[in-house]
């Protein structure tokens, strides 16, 4: 059960990230945080947590500049699969191709593989025939940090 991650909540209520949980219990032990929910079971003499919520506010300026960064490395890590025929996602495609003026942006950028990327070419996903099967969006925070 030393796999198993516990989520860990700002003093706000907002979720930051996933720890494990010998690390969970630790921040018990330092008493930085408290059992919001428990899993069931103990680890030690503590019940074993599932959510943990931090006793002291954390300035999370810097978690919001990651997820507005548009990488082609973000994009497949946000579609991981391709967005025209679901197979493994091995490059990233334009929607609007850079021939015409498309940029790599999240509203404009999806993962795909090879056969499909070139299979639609410099075209639209209309043009080619090739309906996406994902809605390209910008990833919150908490998707781009778990995923």
């Amino acid at each position: 059960m030393s796999d198993a991650h516990v989520l860990v909540l700002n003093a706000s209520y907002e979720p930051l990230q996933r720890v494990s949980l010998r690390h969970a219990i630790k921040m018990l032990v330092r008493q930085v945080a408290v059992i919001e929910e428990e899993a069931g079971g103990t680890y030690g003499p503590f019940p074993r947590p599932k959510v943990l919520r931090l006793v002291r506010y954390v300035v999370t300026r810097w978690m919001y500049r990651r997820s507005e960064l548009c990488t082609k490395s973000a994009i497949k890590a946000r579609d991981k699969a391709c967005a025209y025929c679901g197979g493994h996602a091995d490059t990233v495609d334009h929607i609007i191709p850079r021939s015409r003026g498309g940029m790599l942006t999240w509203d404009n950028a999806v993962a795909a593989c090879l056969r499909c990327n070139h299979r639609k070419a410099d075209r639209t996903p209309a043009e080619a025939g090739m309906p996406l099967l994902i809605v390209p969006r910008r990833p919150t925070y908490f998707e781009h940090d778990v995923a």
